[in-house]
């Protein structure tokens, strides 16, 4: 069977350095299917679907609301030439009804154990409008190993500068955070998958450097420190989400490898000053995810934020506006509350303000949106931010002789200077 998969294009922050690390989803999702599927996989951000190139199914993987009206453009151009389409991932799942309006079949949920069924159907011209498994987990010890052997690896870079690969140790979340779907998509309870599992995927990765990208590592201390423990000897160097505020954990995240953290600063607090403290003191690079215009901000308040940014010195700032995805509190609330201005989905990319805000107008939130990237950077580009965090990671593999001497020259030339100046 000739499987089609494809990954829809969208539109990247406007304000942020574009490059393109390799999708999780898909490659997930292809380690799923059996054998016999013969599998074509198109990332539209790279690379030019072939609509005329001959093929029997057609998998749409979605994984952000601003890919869904491309995802459905593509599916609406097979289905008119009579091939078959199903949709699958996280945008499928947060716009399921009106993605079966383009579809001939919707997969809700996590794929391990259920392909073989939905196959089948399709063989035998039965192929159901929605499989929906979204409240039945499947074993989490059936998660195998991504088939990141689908991927054109040479698009995967920074101008030739090798970024991360991307792999997650557990799914679910047992928070539930005002702007986040996750506990509707995996659910509210935290699912890790065995540690032999997890650690054996990581070491058969052909890269050094690794984004781990578990919606927070800081859900369970023993299993943290246990996996940790276990990432040791590969010596891979990796990013995460936040760690847990520990001495004893954040010492073996180090000792792991822990490259840079990506930490939500929602506030000036003592609290998170010293979080970001001891991440550094450990080593640890802090890439601050600020998002703006909840109901407690106000001009002011936002102003004072990017002014503590700049004090306690994190290495990066990725700043973005509220935006309230389906399933998730914040669309249920500002719903209710008669506040969302726009339901174009092309408009849900978290730099365009798409709700009425409490203390300011939408005009002025988007204004401070840009007032926080130009002053955060004012000083010193994204660019050569990033140049320095780059520096930290090479500096870890020289230190344990995994760096790669060809990726400081090519750093120079992707960032406009010297990696090791």
């Amino acid at each position: 069977m000739r499987f089609k998969l494809i990954y829809p294009r969208w539109a990247k922050l406007a304000r942020q350095t574009e490059f393109h690390l390799p999708p999780h989803g898909p490659v997930v999702f292809a380690a799923t299917l059996p054998d016999y599927v013969d599998i074509d996989f198109v990332d539209e951000n790279l690379e030019t679907i072939d609509f005329d190139e001959p093929v029997d199914f057609v998998g749409i993987s979605m994984m952000l609301t601003v890919q869904v009206k491309r995802g459905w453009e593509i599916a609406d151009i097979y289905r008119r030439q009579g091939t078959r389409v199903i949709f699958g991932g996280i945008a499928t799942m947060l716009h399921a009804e009106e993605t079966m309006k383009h579809a001939d079949s919707i997969f809700l949920g996590e794929a391990e154990g259920r392909m073989e069924q939905v196959l089948a159907d399709f063989r035998q011209d039965n192929l159901q409008p929605c499989y929906n498994f979204i409240n039945q987990r499947p074993d989490i010890a059936l998660v195998g190993p991504a088939r990141r052997d689908i991927l054109n690896r040479k698009l995967y870079n920074y101008k030739g500068v090798q970024m991360v690969d991307l792999v997650h140790a557990s799914r679910g979340c047992r928070f539930n955070c005002y702007p986040c779907a996750v506990s509707y998509l995996g659910g509210r309870v935290f699912r890790p998958r065995p540690i032999d599992k997890a650690v054996a995927e990581m070491a058969g990765i052909d890269n050094n450097r690794l984004f781990i990208v578990d919606n927070s590592l800081a859900q369970d201390t023993e299993w943290e420190k246990d996996l940790f423990r276990e990432m040791i000897p590969l010596k891979k160097k990796w990013c995460s989400h936040p760690i847990e505020d520990k001495p004893e954990v954040l010492d073996l995240a180090a000792r792991a490898g822990a490259w840079y953290v990506y930490q939500a600063i929602f506030d000036t607090s003592d609290y998170i000053r010293e979080r970001i403290k001891r991440y550094h003191d450990h080593g640890i690079g802090v890439e601050g995810t600020i998002l703006l215009g909840l109901d407690n901000h106000t001009e002011d308040s936002i102003r004072r934020l990017i002014d503590f940014l700049l004090e306690v010195e994190i290495d990066l700032a990725e700043f973005t506006v509220l935006t309230p995805f389906p399933h998730t509190k914040a669309f249920a609330e500002l719903q209710q509350q008669k506040r969302i201005l726009s339901y174009d989905w092309n408009d849900y990319s978290a730099d365009r303000v798409v709700y009425q805000p409490k203390n300011m107008s939408p005009e002025k939130l988007q204004e401070l949106f840009d007032y926080a990237w130009d002053t955060f950077y004012q000083d010193e580009p994204q660019k050569i931010k990033m140049v320095k965090l780059f520096q930290q990671v090479v500096k870890k593999e020289m230190d344990d002789n995994t760096f790669k001497p060809r990726d400081r020259k090519l750093a120079g030339q992707a960032f406009g200077r010297t990696a090791g100046s």
